[in-house]
């Protein structure tokens, strides 16, 4: 092989490992919810909101990512800042039942945290939540959006 071959497949190798290719996921062990160890992987491949979900089931027999500590929060915002910039969907939704709005978890566990930002959760029309890996806020978003994603297993 030429040494100019040589040298661009190297750098082609060494620009991949360092920006990972958009479809990989990423694993990671962080923190303990309610005293087990919960695994989350960081999915760059964009999906909507419920295609997310169904990936997460799927793949990891579990679910969009439910956070319930600033602790945890902090640890996903760092572990996507890590892997994309673009906010993820998490397990929240927003929706109005019986004349009432309400944030839930997709995995029916408890709302015992949040960390909105500044005049979220939009309460016009029903809406799913991403997590921000600039600042850890959430913000609400139209579910058919496509965007990268966390899932918790």
């Amino acid at each position: 092989m030429q040494p100019s071959l040589i040298l661009v497949l190297t750098l082609l190798c060494m620009a991949s490992a360092l920006h990972p290719a958009p479809w990989q996921t990423v694993e990671v062990t962080v923190g303990t919810e309610e005293g087990s160890k919960q695994h989350f992987a960081v999915v760059k491949s964009p999906r909507t909101y419920q295609r997310a979900q169904s990936y997460c089931q799927d793949v990891y027999k579990g679910h969009l990512a439910s956070v319930h500590s600033t602790a945890t929060n902090e640890q996903l915002r760092k572990l996507a800042a890590t892997y994309t910039y673009f906010s993820l969907w998490i397990g929240a939704v927003t929706t109005c039942k019986n004349g009432s709005w309400k944030t839930s978890w997709e995995d029916l566990s408890p709302w015992n945290y949040a960390n909105w930002a500044a005049g979220q959760p939009c309460r016009l029309f029903t809406t799913c939540t991403v997590l921000s890996p600039r600042d850890g806020l959430w913000r609400s978003r139209i579910c058919f959006q496509l965007r990268p994603f966390i899932c918790q297993y």
